[in-house]
């Protein structure tokens, strides 16, 4: 393979993408794109991603889309296939978003329990990537995991569990 398979897009299920999308645009700040409302609802978060110096690159933030359990789109049968409910029990694909050096954990936890999500943990080191990390369930049972980089010189608070 002369250039790798690139990682282009995430999806999330829910049973109202509208709402997960008016959800998303409140506790990140992120564009809610509708295509159409209430089918699937892409989230732009905006900007570019950084090189090691952390300038902007080139290369465009990747999005986030959200697609209605009852009928996951694309798909050849415009009926969809089952299953047509999100689940809430057992492990799933996590999302993990790298917190802004303008925004903090508290803020975006704060806001996403405000509107329904349910805090997983908070302030946990994770040494083998030398990051902080905090996490939430959506209210549809998407599992969010927040990403701070520790730094060179890590000062982890001791009130912070490790690992």
């Amino acid at each position: 393979m002369a250039y790798p398979n690139t990682l282009i897009f995430v999806d999330l299920a829910s049973d109202d993408p509208a709402a997960a999308g008016e959800f998303y645009a409140k506790v990140f700040g992120w564009v809610n794109d509708p295509r159409p409302y209430g089918a699937y609802h892409r989230m732009v978060p905006g900007g570019y991603c950084r090189d090691q110096e952390g300038a902007e690159t080139s290369i465009g933030n990747l999005h986030l889309g959200i697609f209605k359990a009852g009928n996951a789109r694309p798909h050849p049968s415009p009926e969809g296939v089952d299953p047509r409910h999100v689940s809430q029990e057992g492990r799933k694909p996590r999302v993990w978003i790298l917190v802004s050096d303008d925004d903090d954990a508290d803020r975006i936890l704060g806001a996403a329990e405000k509107l329904g999500a349910a805090i997983l943990w908070r302030d946990h080191y994770w040494k083998e990537f030398n990051g902080y990390n905090h996490a939430f369930r959506d209210p549809w049972g998407n599992e969010i995991v927040l990403w701070g980089k520790a730094g060179a010189n890590a000062q982890i608070p001791t009130s912070f569990t490790r690992e």
